[in-house]
């Protein structure tokens, strides 16, 4: 066996690998530290296709201006996502504050 036969054999076997491996989507969805009932349910709905579809899900509570002293608002808020999701998804990172945003990942159940 030849070294070019032997690399043609490799990049056959690695493509085959690759076209069988899954790619995760990312499906990112925007609170604010006050969203209302209404728009927190529409979101929430959107989440739930997302997971449904089997994309991960990354909410964030952003936090513009002077409205940072609204942390707990936005912990609270995310929680409360998660815990409404959790039939869907599990939490993959808790809520954690990075510069002006509160950040959480949930991912899909496995069916």
């Amino acid at each position: 066996m030849d070294y070019k036969k032997f690399l043609y054999e490799q990049k056959k076997r690695d493509k085959a690998l690759k076209s069988k491996a899954t790619k995760v989507t990312i499906k990112e969805i925007r609170f604010g530290p006050n969203t209302d009932d209404h728009d927190y349910e529409f979101k929430k709905k959107h989440a739930e296709k997302f997971l449904k579809e089997g994309a991960k899900l990354k909410a964030y509570v952003f936090f513009k201006g002077r409205s940072i002293i609204y942390k707990d608002q936005g912990e609270i808020l995310l929680l409360r996502l998660a815990q409404e999701l959790e039939e869907l998804g599990k939490v993959e990172q808790m809520p954690k504050l990075e510069g002006k945003r509160m950040i959480m990942f949930i991912a899909p159940k496995k069916k």
